[in-house]
């Protein structure tokens, strides 16, 4: 299928509200070392995770499956608000972070042109923070390919993560 405009499809947005600070959340999202407990959907791991985290710099993560398949995603940071917001692009990539076309791990892949992801920290509070993920897919496309249903399990890793780091703090 075609790549959309962004004028011609509404992107997935998909929130979740935390019971802890922005800077716990944000520190779980920006921290490899938490990064790696909860990136992937239910039951996938994640044995790397490289970020370079600074408006140019780059990241590279690798999914791992229940049976031991490798999801390798590569990605750059375009925008960097500290505690509010952050723009970046993500891509299927090899071992070494180069870009690979989606059909290498057998899938399609939708995306509006020139829409990057853009992840919003909103402090609501009372010790609570509202994450908000705004995809570069349409929000048609990423309910019929699971990407929807896929980022609500990673939000779910997400809060435990971020009630160890809470607690830590």
């Amino acid at each position: 299928m075609a790549q959309k405009t962004a004028s011609e499809t509404e992107r997935m947005v998909i929130t979740r509200v935390f019971d802890a600070p922005r800077e716990v959340v944000w520190k779980a999202w920006t921290d490899p070392q938490y990064t790696m407990q909860w990136w992937g959907p239910k039951g996938f791991t994640t044995p790397v995770c490289k970020m370079d985290f600074r408006v140019g710099g780059k990241f590279l993560l690798c999914m791992r499956s229940p049976d031991g398949k490798e999801f390798w995603n590569g990605g750059e940071y375009h925008e960097i608000v500290p505690f509010e917001k952050i723009v970046s692009t993500m891509y299927f990539a090899d071992a070494q972070g180069n870009k690979v076309e989606p059909a290498a791990y057998g899938m399609e892949h939708e995306t509006i042109d020139d829409a990057p992801d853009v992840t919003l920290f909103e402090d609501l509070g009372n010790g609570q923070c509202r994450l908000t993920i705004i995809g570069n897919e349409s929000a048609e496309d990423a309910a019929e390919s699971g990407q929807t249903e896929g980022w609500n399990e990673i939000l779910e890793k997400l809060a435990a993560v971020v009630a160890e780091v809470a607690q830590a703090k």
